[in-house]
């Protein structure tokens, strides 16, 4: 059948994984208001575990106590009490026959919920678009952030990487996921119109980039070179749903092939529908140019993957992993649904509402 590659085994670096289906990061602002995982995220993630999915990602975690905490009731891990929550959340989904992977992010100019401080930093002065996220409690516009230092700069880097050691020598996580996607930090580095640096992290798609590849080195550096390392990227964002590349193909075909030599392990493509075009003049999708641009780089998609007939077509295209997001939250025991050719159910958007964090219903 079509969906038997779903099912095959896989190896990211020196991890084994027993299929092709991962459950995609995404916030749910469950932790407590000093960024605390508990109980109540410990069964969240043991559902997937158990419900069959090969690997999860984590939803992103932020990286100090001073600029990255995106969301008030985000998780960190920064502190020895964090670590120990996170520590019961890996041991239970190891458990259970799953491998998880931290992602790990940093907000820059659109922290809504942060503890430690209000005032924001970015690659530049630039009023970030569109308005806080109400489900994760927030409201009004965001705040204009202030341009970060070259000191600041590294700062960040250096919490990324300090972090990332963190997570796998204590924690107990199985690899990293950079988040460079969806309007935070990275991804702001990255994005042409909030990026209007003269020095050497600002100008053309792959300077933009290099704030990026940075992290990507010294976190490498930090885990070595046996511990499963990817990054995440995407065109939209969280405040700017529609943004596209404006480099287009080539400006893509760059991108992929500085991050296939960047040493990851994967890269992580998150679109609203990864099958569809990447670009309005160009029919190919997002995983087809990055497969092209990077022959040998492994690719997890994600974006509008609901059922097997997608998440198949996405291997087909050139992705070696599929990354499921509503989907694994209205089917948490997806993987065996579609092995034994069960009805999926549809997604509740009210598993959403009023705000995004963990339902007693998911925990049912």
């Amino acid at each position: 059948m079509a969906d038997k590659h779903l099912f095959q085994s896989g190896v990211l670096n020196r991890l084994a994984l027993k299929n092709r289906i991962m459950v995609a990061p995404m916030t749910r602002i469950s932790a407590t208001v000093d960024g605390v995982p508990g109980d109540r995220m410990k069964h969240y993630y043991e559902r997937f575990a158990r419900g069959g999915f090969g690997t999860i990602i984590t939803e992103g975690l932020y990286i100090d106590e001073a600029w990255s905490q995106t969301y008030a009731f985000q998780a960190g891990l920064v502190n020895s009490r964090q670590v120990a929550g996170w520590r019961a959340i890996t041991d239970g989904v190891h458990q259970h026959g799953s491998k998880i992977i931290a992602q790990l992010m940093h907000a820059g100019a659109i922290s809504q919920g942060n503890i430690y401080r209000s005032d924001t930093l970015a690659p530049s002065v630039v009023q970030p678009r569109g308005e806080q996220l109400g489900f994760y409690h927030g409201h009004g516009d965001y705040a204009l952030p202030g341009e970060m230092s070259e000191d600041q700069i590294q700062q960040a880097i250096d919490s990324f990487a300090e972090t990332a050691a963190r997570a796998i020598g204590i924690a107990g996580f199985d690899g990293i996921e950079i988040h460079g996607a969806n309007g935070y930090l990275l991804d702001q580095f990255f994005t042409d119109y909030t990026n209007q640096r003269h020095d050497r992290w600002g100008g053309d798609i792959a300077a933009r980039l290099s704030l990026t590849l940075a992290v990507l080195r010294a976190v490498r550096q930090r885990i070595g070179h046996d511990v499963t390392l990817g990054v995440r990227i995407s065109q939209g964002k969280v405040n700017d749903f529609h943004h596209k590349w404006q480099e287009g193909e080539a400006g893509a075909k760059q991108v992929f092939s500085l991050l296939a030599e960047s040493g990851i392990d994967y890269l992580h493509l998150t679109e609203y529908n990864a099958l569809q075009p990447a670009f309005a003049d160009n029919a190919l999708s997002l995983v087809q140019i990055a497969r092209e641009a990077a022959p040998r780089l492994t690719i997890v998609a994600n974006g509008s993957l609901s059922d097997s007939r997608d998440a198949s077509q996405a291997l087909e295209q050139g992705a070696d992993y599929v990354a499921l997001g509503k989907s694994a939250l209205a089917n948490p025991d997806w993987p065996m649904r579609i092995r034994d050719a069960a009805p999926l159910r549809e997604f509740d958007n009210n598993l959403l509402a009023p705000s995004a964090d963990v339902k007693n219903c998911e925990l049912a």
